[in-house]
C-alpha cells in the first residue's frame, strides 16, 4: 500500500533520493505494479493489460524487457515531483546505452515542465547506467496484424483508415479509461483492447504538498504500454498517428534552446522507440507513425471525408483526464478545440463544423485570442498539441478567400493581422514529404 502523504514538511527543495524498486506482472490477471520510493514513500503505478487465451511463455525475457522500459519511463510521472538528483534501482538497473536513451527522453520530455517551473533542464540527469550491456532482442514469431493506438481524434482514426483501405487486420487499443475513444472504437467495430492504468493517489498528495508539477511526455509512456500489449497479443505492428507538425518547436528558450510539447511525438522520439524495442526488446517488432509524412492540415482535409466518424471524434484534451472527461465532447476553448475548428475549416462548411463543436468558433470574438496564439506571431505557440504556425497561417489566409468563411469576425481580424506576411498555400502544406519509419509497402497510401 502506497502512504496516503508525504512526510510533515516535505517539499521538493529536500527531495533527495528516487527509487526505482522494481515491478511485477501478473500471468494471472495482465496486471503490472510498477514500484517506485520517492524520500522513503512507497508509490506504486498500475496497468491492467488485456490478456490473451494463452500466456506468452516463450517472450518471457522479451515481456520483461518491455516491462523494463515501461517501468523507467513511467518513472517521469513520480520523479518530477521532487527532482532528486539520487536515484537507485532495487531492480534491473539500465545499461549505460540506455541510461543516455533515458536521460534525453527525461530532459526533453520534460522541456515545458522545466520552462514552467524556472527549473534548470541540464540537472535532469537521472540516470547513471551500469556496467553490463542488456541482452540483446531476438525475434518473437510475431504475425503481421497491426496494434493501432486509439486516441479519440482525427489522426488515430486516419492512420486507421488507411490501413482498413488497404483491407489489413488491424486492432485498435487505448491506454487509459477515457469513455470517449472507447466510443469512437465501438463505431469502428473491430476488436478494441483497453490497457487500464491508475496512478498512485498519493501523487496527487505530494502535489497538494508543493510538488514540482506540469506536463510529462505521456505519449512515451502510452507508447511503451502498447509494445508490453504488442508481445502479450503477438502484434508483429504497433501503429502511432503522430504527424510531422509535431516537430516544430513551442517556443526557443533565451540561450536559443527549442522546447517542444509534442517532444514524445516527434521522429526523434519514434526513432529511440524503434531503436530501443529492435536492440532490447523484439528483433520483428515494428513500431511507427503512419502519419510522419503528413502535417495537420492535410491530415484535416483526409479526415473531412470520415463523415461516419464526425459525430464521435474528439481532439479537446478535457475529454481524457484519468479521473474522467471534464467536458462533452468539445470545450470550444482551448489551443486543440481552436486548431482542430480551424484545420479543418478549410475542407468544411460553417454548417457541417457547428454540427461537430455546437457552435462556429470563427463567428465569436471572444475566441480572437486563443485563435491569434496558434499563429505564434510573437514566436510562440500554445503549449498543447497543435500544429505548425505557418498552417494556422495558411488556413485563415485561405478562409479570407472563401465567401462562406471571410465574415467571419475572427477570420478579418487574424487576416488582417498577418498583414503582408508571406504565408504558404494549402496545397503545398498538404503535400506529404520528409523523413519518416513508415515501411516501404504502405508508403503508397501515405501519398
Amino acid at each position: 500500500m502506497s502512504c496516503p502523504a508525504p512526510a510533515p514538511g516535505w517539499r521538493p527543495a529536500v527531495s533527495s533520493e528516487f527509487v526505482f524498486a522494481g515491478w511485477s506482472f501478473s500471468e494471472a490477471d495482465g496486471e503490472a505494479r510498477l514500484n517506485y520510493r520517492l524520500d522513503g514513500h512507497p508509490l506504486t503505478e498500475t496497468f491492467r493489460f488485456p490478456l490473451s487465451v494463452t500466456a506468452p511463455v516463450a517472450r518471457r525475457q522479451a515481456l520483461d524487457a518491455a516491462l523494463d522500459l515501461l517501468h523507467w519511463v513511467a518513472g517521469i510521472s513520480y520523479w518530477k515531483a521532487g527532482c532528486p538528483a539520487g536515484v537507485e534501482f532495487a531492480g534491473k538497473r539500465p545499461d549505460q546505452r540506455q541510461a543516455a536513451w533515458l536521460n534525453t527522453l527525461y530532459r526533453e520530455g520534460l522541456g515545458e515542465f522545466a520552462w514552467n517551473n524556472g527549473l534548470e533542464v541540464e540537472r535532469f540527469k537521472v540516470f547513471a547506467g551500469g556496467p553490463e550491456a542488456s541482452p540483446p532482442a531476438d525475434e518473437q514469431a510475431l504475425d503481421r496484424a497491426f496494434l493501432v493506438a486509439m486516441g479519440g481524434g482525427k489522426d488515430s482514426l486516419v492512420a486507421w483508415s488507411r490501413l482498413d483501405r488497404r483491407g489489413l487486420e488491424t486492432v485498435t487499443a487505448q491506454v487509459g479509461q477515457a469513455a470517449l475513444i472507447e466510443r469512437v472504437a465501438q463505431r469502428i467495430g473491430h476488436e478494441h483492447l483497453i490497457i487500464e492504468r491508475r496512478l498512485d493517489p498519493a501523487l496527487a498528495a505530494f502535489n497538494r504538498a508543493g510538488a514540482w508539477n506540469g506536463h510529462v511526455p505521456v505519449t512515451a509512456i502510452n507508447a511503451a504500454a502498447l509494445v508490453v500489449l504488442a508481445l502479450l497479443r503477438g502484434f508483429g505492428q504497433v501503429v502511432f498517428a503522430n504527424e510531422r507538425s509535431a516537430e516544430e518547436a513551442t517556443l526557443t528558450d533565451a540561450r536559443g534552446r527549442s522546447i517542444n510539447h509534442q517532444f514524445a511525438k516527434t521522429l526523434a522520439f519514434e526513432g529511440m522507440l524503434d531503436d530501443w524495442v529492435r536492440t532490447w526488446i523484439a528483433a520483428d517488432l515494428r513500431v511507427f507513425s503512419l502519419l510522419r509524412r503528413d502535417r495537420e492540415l492535410a491530415i484535416c482535409k483526409e479526415f473531412a471525408a470520415l463523415g461516419r466518424f464526425h459525430d464521435v471524434f474528439s481532439s479537446c484534451n478535457r475529454n481524457f483526464h484519468l479521473d474522467g472527461a471534464r467536458t462533452s465532447r468539445w470545450c470550444g476553448h482551448c489551443p486543440k478545440c481552436h486548431f482542430v475548428f480551424l484545420g479543418l475549416a478549410p475542407f468544411m462548411t460553417p454548417d457541417e463544423l457547428i454540427a461537430i463543436f455546437g457552435a462556429n468558433l470563427l463567428a465569436d470574438s471572444r475566441q480572437l485570442d486563443g485563435f491569434k496564439s496558434l499563429l505564434a506571431l510573437d514566436g510562440c505557440k500554445p503549449f498543447e498539441c497543435v500544429g505548425e504556425a505557418a498552417e494556422a497561417r495558411a488556413a485563415i489566409r485561405a478562409l479570407a478567400a472563401r465567401p462562406e468563411w471571410c465574415e467571419q469576425v475572427v477570420v478579418r481580424a487574424l487576416n488582417a493581422a498577418l498583414g503582408e506576411l508571406e504565408v504558404p498555400t494549402l496545397d503545398t502544406l498538404c503535400r506529404p514529404g520528409g523523413p519518416h519509419l513508415i515501411p516501404a509497402e504502405l508508403l503508397d497510401e501515405t501519398g
